[in-house]
């Protein structure tokens, strides 16, 4: 299992979760070759910011995309389809230990 770092594009990681040997899903270019095979989810917050950010990282933990959200449970819940091929196990970052 690949941990993220503490801090992702300096917004601290809250939950995690890593796809193992295969990726969750892709990000393809507009024709449809692959631009991006996405490993590591991490929901992060940045400091004095309430919004909860979702990055869609590499297998390095470099951000892919991102979108944003107003809770963790709402950034949960709105999974890209695309980003379903392996189950989501989250995981707490050491913050919230």
């Amino acid at each position: 299992m690949s941990r993220p770092p503490k801090t992702i594009d300096g917004a601290d990681v809250l939950d995690w979760a890593w796809s193992g040997l295969k990726p969750f899903g892709f990000i393809h270019y507009e024709s449809g070759e692959v631009a991006s095979e996405i490993f590591g989810l991490a929901l992060c917050k940045y400091p004095n910011s309430s919004r909860i950010y979702r990055f869609s990282c590499d297998i390095n933990w470099e951000t892919e995309q991102d979108s944003d959200y107003k809770s963790v449970a709402e950034a949960k819940l709105n999974i890209p389809e695309q980003y379903q091929l392996v189950e989501i196990l989250w995981n707490k970052s050491n913050l919230n230990t």
